[in-house]
């Protein structure tokens, strides 16, 4: 009787472990990733199929911050979120103390100076409302592109992390308002100009090439990539979603909806 016991116990034990690897097997061959929409999350819609072929769920999370899917794959809700470049995801893991990685770059979204009062930057008065992010690096960004016309000066190695306190030189007394990135297409009227980046700037009907009074250059070092909690940047569902977003599927798409150089693929 009780070694019949001890067979039954070590059956249920067995069954029990191999459920258990089953659905820990089951749960790797989904991919839920967190993406702002534009293109980010239209990039992702595009290669469903694609990695349902190669044997991968791909479900995908909008989010409309910056902060909200950088928690989330800290925490490990998400197995990757596309949405940052990297001196934003850099600064978040040392603000935070994220152990956040980049698996892979996609692509660039040129950053832009736009107006709804002035048609120039040239026209751009002195005293000018100027609208930027609030969030570390793409604050700095903006005030680099400035600086980069010569609107302004930032005191020495300021860099990513400069903010308005670091302006030395100010010849046209420009006034910053400091806002959050989603928010900026909807201030547009409200200031004289305002900074925006590509992901809100595009769902908003803003083409930098078109419509920017400024834009960053082709060399722009703001790659947008797959991001992954540190480890898992070589985990072959993390390397086939990276080769779908780099596939020749995304390219044709990015050529036939993205004609004003919206969206610039980087080459890996």
């Amino acid at each position: 009787m009780k070694k019949i016991l001890l067979t039954t116990l070590a059956l249920v034990l067995a069954l029990s472990l191999f459920s258990a690897g089953t659905k820990e097997q089951a749960g790797g061959r989904t991919i839920v990733v967190g993406a702002t929409p534009e293109p980010h999350a239209a990039f992702l819609n595009l290669v469903v199929e694609d990695l349902a072929a190669a044997g991968y769920t791909l479900k995908v999370r909008e989010f409309t911050d910056y902060v909200t899917p950088n928690e989330a794959l800290e925490s490990g809700e998400l197995d990757a979120n596309f949405f940052q470049h990297i001196p934003y995801l850099e600064s978040f893991n040392r603000e935070r103390g994220y152990h956040l990685a980049n698996a892979g770059g996609i692509h660039v979204e040129p950053f832009a100076l736009y107006s709804r009062k002035y048609g120039s930057l040239s026209a751009l008065p002195a005293g000018a409302t100027i609208a930027i992010p609030n969030d570390p690096t793409n604050e700095g960004r903006a005030l680099l592109l400035l600086e980069s016309a010569g609107l302004l000066t930032l005191r020495p190695n300021a860099g990513l992390e400069a903010t308005p306190l670091d302006i030395t030189a100010n010849a046209k007394n420009f006034k910053f308002r400091e806002i959050e990135a989603a928010s900026l297409p909807r201030v547009l009227g409200d200031v004289d100009a305002a900074i925006i980046n590509g992901n809100y700037a595009i769902p908003a009907g803003l083409v930098a090439t078109r419509d920017g009074l400024l834009v960053e250059g082709a060399d722009s070092p703001y790659v947008n990539v797959v991001a992954v909690k540190e480890g898992r940047e070589n985990d072959a569902a993390i390397v086939a979603l990276v080769n779908a977003l780099r596939s020749e599927k995304i390219r044709a798409y990015v050529a036939s909806h993205y004609t004003n150089g919206e969206v610039v693929l980087v080459t890996e």
